[in-house]
């Protein structure tokens, strides 16, 4: 039998790498392996140009303005080529971050024919977390604003379009599965799209926070070989010169928790999308919806009757992936057993992949609404077959009055009670009970003139509010 594992190219072991890779590959951009030590190499190209530039360590060489722009330049040039010298380093190093060191030492040696003691400042009294820490937050910050939110962003707004479109449309709403007062399918859909927003103006609003503080956070190699440098200040001028908020107290590593808030924050958007795709293909089950457009697959290999709402359900799997990584993270990320240990480096490792199970689900949720036409004449069917929901609006109109005074409305819930639990009225029914009421004319032409498509309240002038924050 030939073995699958020793083909090549590799073949993927999980689905984001395989079947789903062309959907999350803009993430590799961000979270992949080679992402971390490009960046990692542009963390240490900075903090050279930082050391130097300020000129922090007294009698130390500098670099031309021309030198920075050489450094630079390597990370943009990162390749394939880069990628293999790293391995190869590392190989050798049995260490991620000083093969990332050695690399950009020879940079200097081979590309700014620098062979003397500047050297020395690459990765000068740093640990290898103050390297990693800042790596990560500028990953997740770059995959976060570029990949991860513009396509929830947009996602979120075709869920609130459709609820615009949708404002009018008379629904029968469904409380513990049973008949409940009529709203609109755009109503219904305009909460989610508004818990969905809020979810995402948490996220925009996250704080990544970065330290450069030395093995125990206490800037001991720092002041050792620099006493005089005020090594705070030019700690928080170089976290922040990286668009980061500096922390000032961590052991050897940051704490993570901005990460354990953000992660939380992402899992609660994606637990919201899966509350609207089940209720989405909870109405698809009852046909108001229907799956037209776009929907050239095919939907039962036996029944060609069907097109089954695969987008959704795919959508519920791979949120229910990526919470799970996703709460595994925020929880675990907080702890550190005393100054150090190496949980979270490899919990940070599996990040992209808790961002790529979600970021596959809004995509096939976007692909699902897409496919969606309304169908209002099945929604007005169901609602004309229930009219004991207005039982309330009826029994609601003899409170009031009962409430006023007028003893012949007394007890009218328990009136609507016997008129309606435990059987189907008809309109002619409830319009035979109002009459004999004896309530004041207007209330009584109010009633009548009532049915359950229009008891849908202020529903369809809820929906602006999604145009506010």
């Amino acid at each position: 039998m030939v073995s699958l594992a020793e083909l090549s190219p590799p073949l993927a072991l999980g689905t984001l790498d395989g079947r789903y890779r062309p959907v999350v590959a803009p993430l590799v951009e961000h979270l992949s392996e080679a992402a971390l030590n490009r960046c990692r190499l542009h963390v240490e190209v900075e903090w050279l140009i930082h050391l130097t530039a300020h000129g922090v360590v007294p009698g130390a060489g500098t670099l031309s303005e021309s030198e920075q722009q050489e450094l630079r330049a390597l990370i943009e040039q990162f390749d394939a080529d880069s990628i293999v010298e790293l391995a190869a380093i590392e190989a050798e190093t049995v260490h991620d971050v000083k093969a990332v060191e050695y690399y950009l030492r020879r940079r200097l040696v081979d590309r700014l024919g620098r062979d003397d003691g500047i050297g020395e400042l690459v990765h000068f009294a740093c640990t290898s977390e103050d390297v990693n820490n800042l790596s990560y937050a500028l990953m997740v910050r770059g995959a976060m604003t570029e990949v991860w939110l513009p396509r929830a962003q947009a996602l979120v707004e075709q869920v609130s379009g459709m609820a615009r479109e949708l404002a009018g449309i008379p629904l029968l709403a469904r409380t513990h599965g049973q008949a409940a007062t009529p709203t609109t399918m755009g109503k219904e859909l305009a909460v989610l799209a508004h818990r969905l927003s809020r979810q995402l103006r948490r996220i925009e609003g996250a704080e990544y926070l970065g330290k450069l503080n030395g093995a125990t956070g206490t800037y001991g190699a720092h002041l050792a070989a620099v006493p005089d440098a005020d090594w705070q200040q030019v700690s928080r001028g170089f976290v922040e010169g990286l668009g980061l908020t500096w922390n000032p107290l961590t052991t050897q590593i940051e704490s993570h928790d901005w990460q354990a808030e953000l992660y939380a924050d992402v899992a609660r958007f994606n637990r919201v999308l899966h509350n609207l795709c089940t209720d989405l293909w909870s109405y698809i089950s009852l046909g108001y919806f229907a799956q037209v457009r776009g929907q050239g697959s095919i939907g039962s290999s036996t029944m060609p009757h069907k097109v089954n709402p695969i987008r959704f359900e795919n959508a519920e799997a791979n949120l229910e992936v990526s919470d799970a990584l996703l709460d595994v993270l925020a929880s675990t990320l907080v702890t550190s057993r005393l100054q150090r240990d190496l949980t979270d480096s490899s919990m940070q490792r599996n990040v992209g992949t808790a961002l790529g199970h979600s970021l596959l689900a809004i995509d096939n949720a976007g692909r699902g609404l897409a496919g969606l036409d309304a169908v209002p004449a099945a929604m007005s069917a169901d609602l004309e077959a229930n009219w004991e929901v207005l039982a309330e609006p009826v029994q609601s109109v003899m409170r009031a009055l009962a409430a006023a005074g007028d003893e012949s409305m007394a007890n009218p819930y328990e009136r609507l009670k016997e008129l309606t639990r435990g059987r189907r009225i008809t309109g002619a029914d409830l319009r035979d009970f109002v009459r004999d009421l004896g309530l004041p004319q207007e209330a009584e032409q109010r009633l009548l003139a009532l049915t359950p498509a229009t008891y849908v309240g202020l529903a369809p002038e809820l929906v602006a509010h999604l145009n506010q924050p």
